[in-house]
């Protein structure tokens, strides 16, 4: 009965365990069955992440509405720069379809108006051009008058005042004179003093021009108002031109005229001139030698000239000496070699002025002048560098060919003061 029992209980004792294993794998398998995690690794990571940055912020010194401001300032910025691109490479294609379009109408309504309209329209912008030259060649206007003398054939003319001149300098002013001659001679020319920095000039001067009556009938009378400039050639404000045959001088006739464009002329070439200075500042010996001349106009009939050179010394504006070469008969091209001496203390020589004028000689009537040309106080261009390199250069003859001027433009420089 006891060895019964025995294996009775040894049968029943691995029966046991038996329902242990079979639960094992029910215990593995419910867990596997639960983990939804598994099948969304996205969500885990994102949810993870998120967490992550607001730890972050909370962390920064900063309070939430300063962050937000932050974040909306830079996504405006982002924004601006991205418009501008934008703008940049697709906007000036736009455009200029846009003005391509433009043109391109335009062209088809010119072209399809034509004919009339487009004749009236051509002669409607042609006036307007014209009135608008017309205001803009405003010049001015000069008082003048005339006046002929029977008894001994002179014609007077006076030159009062000019008013509302063109303003020819930078600072808006001018430097206004008047030059007035007779054509087509033009032998014999006068003018008027200068009027510094004035465009409402007072001149209130006289010229007499000795000319019989029968022969001024086919003069034209030239008043030319300038505008003087010391260091280039001075520039033509305007002229009145008036034809003597249409004047009336049974009587003195005072008027207004307007100035009007001058014709520009091509400047006259009258020739040069081949000067030497030496200056001894130890004896005050000043000696100007006139060597030769060359290419001079054409004075005389037979076309040529008799020439020679008159030299004058002037100080402060003052005539001291002066002195004229031989006349050499026949020739554009003569030579003097002829030296003149004047003593000059060391004192006075920065104040000195030389003025050298050719003339071409006359046995019946006055000598005419061909040109001038001067050096010393006041000079500028080449008249000053000879000048200059003569004092720099004492006890040594320097030469020099000087270009021969119009009288009349040399007598203006010499009369303003220099600056």
């Amino acid at each position: 009965m006891a060895s019964v029992q025995f294996r009775a209980r040894r049968a029943a004792e691995p029966a046991e365990p038996e329902p242990e294993h079979e639960k094992e794998p029910e215990q593995v398998e419910e867990p596997a069955a639960h983990v939804p995690p598994a099948h969304h690794p996205g969500h885990h990571n994102y949810d993870h992440m998120k967490n992550k940055f607001m730890n972050e912020i909370g962390h920064l010194p900063l309070p939430m509405w300063a962050v937000g401001a932050i974040v909306v300032v830079v996504l405006v910025l982002v924004g601006c720069c991205t418009f501008c691109l934008f703008k940049k490479c697709f906007g000036k294609k736009k455009k200029t379809k846009k003005v391509r379009e433009r043109k391109a109408g335009r062209r088809r309504k010119a072209d399809n108006e034509g004919g009339g309209e487009g004749g009236d329209k051509e002669e409607g912008d042609k006036k307007e051009g014209e009135g608008e030259e017309k205001e803009q060649e405003k010049l001015g206007k000069l008082e003048f008058s005339l006046d002929y003398n029977f008894t001994d054939a002179q014609l007077i003319v006076g030159i009062l005042q000019a008013q509302d001149l063109a303003a020819m300098d930078m600072g808006g002013t001018s430097d206004p004179y008047v030059k007035v001659y007779l054509l087509p001679d033009k032998k014999k020319k006068h003018e008027t003093k200068v009027q510094r920095k004035n465009l409402c000039p007072v001149f209130n001067e006289t010229f007499i021009f000795k000319i019989p009556y029968t022969e001024l009938g086919g003069k034209i009378l030239v008043l030319q108002v300038f505008d003087f400039d010391r260091f280039s050639k001075h520039d033509v404000i305007g002229e009145i031109k008036i034809p003597m045959n249409s004047v009336d001088l049974g009587q003195p006739m005072q008027c207004w005229r307007d100035l009007e464009n001058s014709e520009k002329e091509e400047a006259e070439k009258l020739g040069d001139v081949c000067i030497s200075l030496r200056y001894v500042p130890t004896a005050g010996k000043l000696t100007i030698n006139i060597m030769e001349a060359k290419n001079l106009k054409k004075m005389d009939v037979g076309g040529l000239s008799d020439p020679f050179v008159k030299i004058v010394l002037q100080h402060n504006g003052k005539r001291i000496k002066k002195k004229k070469t031989t006349v050499k008969k026949n020739t554009l091209n003569p030579y003097f070699n002829e030296s003149f001496s004047f003593e000059i203390p060391f004192e006075q020589i920065q104040k000195v002025q030389v003025v050298i004028t050719v003339y071409d000689y006359d046995k019946l009537g006055s000598n005419d002048a061909i040109g001038k040309t001067f050096m010393g106080y006041g000079a500028t261009g080449v008249g000053l560098k000879h000048w200059s390199e003569m004092l720099a250069n004492p006890r040594r003859p320097v030469a020099q060919w000087h270009v021969l001027c119009p009288e009349e433009e040399v007598d203006a420089a010499l009369k303003v003061p220099p600056r």
